[in-house]
């Protein structure tokens, strides 16, 4: 049955480069994504699937209830984009200002209703349901999958599959991790307040552009000096505000930004409390106050062991060992991460890198692309490790 269904998701491929470049020209933002999820939602139901709009916001969630016995398998896709100007010289560009694809979810979306098309007409020899999972809302804490889990899109659900198109992996490997795949993506903001004066008696003043400086120094001893070595983290101040364009003010405050990332939960807690700790003192020393603010995002996603291991086996199956890459954790934030907290779940990446076609330049870059057959790559392993997961749990 596979080679069927594999053949015929060769045969709708133009159909999935059609949708995907619709998405591509027509993006929509986090918690905007009202056309989008429509044309998905409309898509699924051609196809006679049951679906679920508003699920948790914009997610649309589809059910095909397959002709045989077995269990019942989610497969995820996410579909909003980002307040980027899309910078590509192609006939399918962005056409809406300040907003482009630049981060592959019209690949995801465009790939899974595939899958969704191909299921569907052979629905009598599936086993078990397939839940086709389409979130919105990826990009932008809470993000979308919080609020779809909450709003019980995964009842009765006993295993979840996610794909992301990478975009540093040439078309047509697969990368897969085992345990953490991506990290716990939390942020901050901070700011100082001291005392403005002259550029020239600074003694009458408390500097705080001084003391931003002193703690952007300090808290790298965080990573370097509080935490296990062996335990990742990474703390970047990403903005240091403050100031005006007189040459000889000092002002009365600076702001500071950045983003925490992690895996291990308990490095996590370590480095919210290690931060407070040194800009409070940092602050008491110098007579200025501050405001910590420090926003959680994204947990860290793990790949469940046991069934990473047989995805992992079945891409070796499809695409040859020398095509399945051992994936060393990113530190990039997924919200995937709540899927994957509530059931076994497998997160691995496809292949879209393809100097050919320009297809080169990283995620969230205004030239980013794909190559668009890395569709079919996930297509086919959504598939083969829905089938192979069935036959493991007959016997």
């Amino acid at each position: 049955m596979q080679d069927k269904l594999f053949a015929r998701l060769q045969e709708i491929y133009p159909e999935l480069v059609s949708f995907r470049r619709d998405l591509h020209m027509y993006p929509e933002l986090s918690f905007k994504e009202e056309n989008t999820a429509k044309k998905v939602a409309d898509k699924l139901a051609s196809f006679g699937i049951e679906v679920k709009t508003g699920v948790g916001g914009m997610g649309v969630v589809g059910y095909l209830k397959g002709g045989k016995p077995g269990k019942t398998v989610a497969l995820r896709a996410d579909f909003d984009a980002l307040p980027i100007q899309d910078e590509k010289d192609v006939e399918y560009k962005s056409r809406i200002p300040g907003v482009m694809h630049a981060c592959g979810h019209d690949i995801h979306t465009a790939g899974l209703l595939g899958v969704a098309q191909v299921l569907s007409e052979y629905r009598d020899e599936i086993p078990g349901t397939v839940v086709f999972l389409h979130q919105f809302a990826e990009e932008l804490p809470p993000g979308g999958a919080k609020a779809m889990v909450e709003a019980g899109c995964l009842e009765g659900v006993d295993v979840v599959f996610g794909a992301h198109v990478a975009s540093d992996l040439p078309v047509g490997k697969v990368g897969i991790a085992t345990g953490y795949v991506t990290a716990a993506a939390d942020s901050f903001e901070i700011i100082l307040y001291g005392k403005g004066g002259h550029g020239a008696s600074p003694h009458n003043s408390i500097d705080p552009i001084v003391l931003g400086s002193q703690i952007v120094m300090n808290l790298q001893q965080i990573a370097s000096r509080q935490i296990d070595p062996l335990k990742q983290v990474v703390l970047s101040v990403c903005s240091f505000l403050g100031g005006g364009e007189a040459y000889n003010v000092i002002p009365d405050q600076v702001r500071l930004k950045g983003t925490v990332r992690t895996y291990d939960e308990e490095v996590r807690v370590a480095v919210e409390h290690s931060m407070r700790r040194i800009v409070e003192a940092s602050c008491q020393a110098v007579g200025a106050t501050c405001e910590i603010t420090y926003e959680r995002g994204y947990p860290a996603t793990w790949n469940d062991e046991v069934e990473t291991t047989h995805v992992e086996a079945e891409a070796k199956r499809l695409f040859g060992d020398e095509n399945v890459i051992k994936m060393p954790p990113i530190m990039g934030g997924e919200d995937f991460a709540y899927f994957a907290q509530e059931r076994p779940a497998t997160f691995f990446m496809t292949g879209g890198r393809n100097p050919e076609i320009k297809a080169t330049y990283p995620h969230h870059h205004p030239k980013f692309d794909v190559d668009e057959r890395s569709m079919l790559q996930t297509g086919q392993l959504f598939i083969g490790a829905l089938l192979a997961y069935q036959a493991r749990q007959q016997g």
